[in-house]
């Protein structure tokens, strides 16, 4: 049963980790920099891709093309 001693291997090691683990010196390192970082720069990479896609749509309403006018709610009126 190799898979009761792994368990029971765990279970010793765990309190001496607990142990050692002082709650008030506990930071994220370097790893947690790193994805933070590279999380910070897709966001910025993604604002500007949608500025350069927003910049380039047209807001100007062109004629409606069958010359129906608007009723009092402001959609046309259905056929």
């Amino acid at each position: 049963m190799p898979d009761m001693s792994a368990h029971l291997a765990l279970t010793q090691l765990v309190p001496f980790a607990a142990e050692e683990l002082d709650k008030n010196k506990v930071t994220p390192g370097v790893l947690g920099f790193v994805v933070f970082a590279v999380m910070a720069v897709a966001v910025w990479m993604l604002m500007k891709s949608m500025n350069r896609h927003m910049g380039k749509v047209s807001f100007d309403e062109g004629a409606d093309p069958k010359g129906a006018t608007p009723t009092k709610s402001g959609t046309a009126p259905r056929e």
